[in-house]
């Protein structure tokens, strides 16, 4: 008889499905992906962060330090936003929806969850959980009536 494998749980899976498209990432310092996931476990969107559609990812800078305009800051996009831009429904069908996102959300990106309707916040890092950007969604988040949750990374 043979001994049965073991098998993802959703939130494994889900989250999995984040980090592999977190893969996809040119940035070398942090690669991020994000998984909007319905109420019935349909994945609606993915994401990762990258500079936007149509852009050579090697003609921007990637660093993370120096003038502001040397970053990467001001060209790419996050890996949240990207799931939310890269839907191709209708707004109103991401309410009540679960993003599984490889790190915390920033601030900017909470807003924008918060305004489609999300209601979950699924991650598996906060690498800043002192910065004012995490502080800042963690009230955004919780104005909002998003819970979050930590899940981590599945290992295969």
């Amino acid at each position: 008889m043979s001994e049965k494998k073991r098998i993802l749980s959703w939130d494994e899976y889900f989250m999995g499905v984040a980090a592999l498209s977190a893969l996809r990432s040119k940035d070398p310092h942090t690669q991020v992906g994000a998984c909007i996931v319905s109420n019935d476990r349909r994945i609606l969107s993915i994401g990762y962060n990258g500079t936007p559609r149509g852009m050579n990812d090697g003609s921007f800078p990637w660093q993370r330090d120096g003038d502001w305009i040397d970053t990467k800051y001001p060209y790419v996009v996050h890996a949240e936003r990207n799931a939310v831009l890269n839907f191709r429904g209708l707004m109103r069908e991401l309410a009540g929806s679960t993003v599984y996102v490889t790190h915390f959300p920033c601030n900017e990106c909470s807003k924008e969850l918060a305004q489609v309707g999300v209601g979950e916040v699924v991650y598996a890092y906060n690498p800043y959980p002192d910065s004012r950007e995490t502080i800042a969604a963690k009230k955004i988040l919780a104005a909002a009536h998003i819970s979050t949750r930590v899940v981590s990374i599945p290992t295969i």
